[in-house]
């Protein structure tokens, strides 16, 4: 998992039909240190983040498994919402 911050909305009116009703968010990947680390990703929302929220997401196969049964084609998935971060 990675962390990141939610910095847009995706809109789209042509897609697969599997991902009809979920949120597609814009996600600028940060270091523990929460400076920007690398492009901004289009990622699934699995659970309702809003603009400027410090979130955790993960890629791959495992992006689609919140969503199970249903079968999304998602290669990144917003997984949970930071409410801390304590450096150690």
């Amino acid at each position: 998992m990675q962390l990141g911050r939610v910095v847009g909305r995706v809109w789209s009116t042509a897609k697969a039909e599997s991902l009809s009703g979920h949120k597609l968010i814009l996600v600028q990947p940060v270091k523990p240190d929460l400076t920007p680390a690398g492009r901004t990703v289009v990622c699934a929302d699995a659970c309702g983040a809003g603009a400027g929220e410090l979130v955790y997401w993960c890629r791959g196969k495992e992006s689609s498994f919140p969503f199970l049964p249903d079968e999304v084609p998602t290669d990144a998935t917003i997984v949970g919402i930071v409410d801390e971060v304590h450096a150690c």
